[in-house]
C-alpha cells in the first residue's frame, strides 16, 4: 500500500469553503469600520475649522470669519501668516474642497454683515465622498462652533443650511 501525500480534493474544498465564509462576516464588519474611522476623521476637521475660523476672526478683526478654507491654510514651506493664507490649518484639510481627506469633501465659506465688508458668520461643511461607501452622514458647523449631522449625507452650502440640522449627540 502507498502512503498518501499531500490532501485529497474534498479537503482542500473544505478549506476554501470555510475561508470563504469567514471572508464573508468580516468583510461588511472591515468596511462599515472604515466608514466609521472617516467619520470621525471628518468631525474632527470639522472641530479643527471651527478653530481656526475663531483664531482667524482675532488675528484679522477687519476681515472677521475667513472667506474659504484656502485662506485657513497655505500650501507655501515656510508658511507665513497673511489674510489668504493664515497657516492655522494643515495643506491637506485647507484643500479639501477639491481634494477629499478621509473619504470626505470639505468646504467653508463666511457671510458679510448689513452694511460692512466684516464677515460675520461662517459654515464649515464636510461630506462623504461617496454615501455608503466613504461615509454615511454629513457634518457641518456654523459659528457657534457646535457640529450638527445629516443622516443623509448632503451638502450643506449656506448658515441656515446647516442650523437646520440636529447637533451631532442628539
Amino acid at each position: 500500500m502507498r502512503k498518501q501525500q499531500g490532501f485529497s480534493l474534498i479537503e482542500l474544498l473544505i478549506v476554501v469553503a470555510i475561508i470563504l465564509i469567514i471572508a464573508a462576516i468580516a468583510i461588511p464588519n472591515l468596511l462599515r469600520a472604515k466608514m466609521a474611522a472617516n467619520e470621525s476623521s471628518a468631525v474632527g476637521s470639522i472641530r479643527t475649522i471651527n478653530t481656526a475660523e475663531i483664531t482667524y476672526a482675532s488675528a484679522y478683526p477687519t476681515v472677521g470669519f475667513a472667506p474659504d478654507l484656502a485662506s485657513l491654510g497655505s500650501t507655501a514651506s515656510p508658511c507665513h501668516p497673511s489674510q489668504t493664507s493664515a497657516c492655522l490649518i494643515d495643506s491637506v484639510l485647507s484643500h479639501a474642497n477639491t481634494t477629499p481627506k478621509s473619504g470626505y469633501t470639505f468646504n467653508a465659506a463666511a457671510n458679510t454683515g448689513g452694511s460692512g465688508s466684516v464677515n460675520i458668520s461662517y459654515y464649515a461643511e464636510g461630506h462623504p465622498v461617496s454615501v455608503n461607501q466613504t461615509g454615511i452622514r454629513s457634518f457641518c458647523s456654523v459659528e457657534d462652533a457646535v457640529i450638527r449631522s445629516d443622516a443623509a449625507g448632503s451638502t450643506v452650502s449656506s448658515v441656515a443650511g446647516c442650523q437646520a440640522f440636529p447637533p451631532l449627540n442628539q
